[in-house]
């Protein structure tokens, strides 16, 4: 009863809306970071300093242009000062060479097409749009001028989605010995990646406007009632700063074209692959001298 109150809703208000309008959504994105990789405690300097060099990934601002059946999400384009960052380990090396493009959702085909780029070469990913099943709340707030609803949904991840890794958990660790405590910590020192976990699934919290009847909303999600404001999934945050309706100057909402067209499942194959690669090149630089020779 609840929900076709709130699409009873909507389909007055689009009349509202003319068919050729467009949108023009700003948003922040901020990712928190659990320090203590491997049990290792870090003294507040070290932590700091790890997040000043993170920052870049983990605090980002993107722009959603949208109508009434598609849209395009991409980051906002910015100039870095020479040096940013400074190095920052093996991690911050592997996903400074994932370059996000432009991500395409239309609602009424039911595809999603995201161009990215790997090590210098462009993929196409090109899937059927994912459903989530959202469950309405009857929670309100105001986001800016807009009066929002909450809604939930729970999400599978995406197994090479970094914002949702989480420091791994180890075995027993109270019941291991000092020599395999310290077996441990050199792993994790010589493989950063292997301390990642990333859960199976997420619990997802929208919040919605219906006086924008769209169902369309920043990365993957979408499928509400109106334009999702805000999203809240594991420890990253999404946050709509700006709304401009039919801005004089509008983007184009279409397709992106250019890389190499693959599934999802295989984009993630050749980026597992490259890891690989990565992690094996690391461990015979260091201190790998002699190793796997006869």
């Amino acid at each position: 009863m609840k929900q076709l109150l709130l699409w009873s809703l909507v389909l007055c208000t689009t009349g509202v809306f003319a068919q050729n309008f467009q949108g023009k959504a700003y948003y922040q994105s901020k990712t928190t970071m659990d320090m203590n990789w491997g049990g290792r405690e870090m003294s507040a300097e070290q932590k700091k300093r790890i997040q000043e060099r993170m920052k870049g990934f983990l605090e980002k601002v993107y722009i959603l242009d949208f109508n009434q059946t598609a849209s395009v999400y991409k980051e906002e384009e910015k100039i870095e000062a020479p040096g940013q960052g400074g190095r920052g380990g093996f991690a911050r090396m592997m996903m400074g060479n994932f370059s996000q493009g432009k991500q395409y959702k239309d609602v009424r085909k039911g595809v999603v097409l995201e161009s990215k780029e790997f090590f210098g070469k462009k993929f196409l990913i090109k899937d059927s749009l994912p459903k989530l099943e959202w469950k309405m709340e009857g929670e309100t707030k105001q986001i800016g001028k807009y009066l929002c609803f909450k809604a939930t949904a729970t999400k599978e991840v995406d197994e090479l989605d970094f914002r949702a890794m989480r420091p791994r958990r180890r075995n027993r660790d109270e019941n291991k010995t000092a020599e395999e405590k310290k077996e441990d910590s050199i792993k994790a020192a010589k493989d950063p990646l292997s301390q990642i976990d990333i859960p199976k699934q997420i619990l997802v919290t929208a919040w919605y406007t219906l006086d924008i009847p769209v169902n369309q909303g920043p990365g993957e999600y979408w499928g509400l009632p109106g334009l999702i404001l805000e999203v809240n999934a594991y420890k990253t945050t999404i946050l709509c700063s700006k709304i401009v309706m039919n801005p004089e100057e509008k983007d184009p909402i279409e397709e992106p074209t250019k890389g190499k067209e693959v599934k999802r499942k295989e984009y993630n194959d050749i980026v597992k692959k490259k890891m690989e690669e990565m992690r094996n090149m690391r461990g015979r630089g260091r201190g790998g001298r002699g190793r796997g020779r006869g």
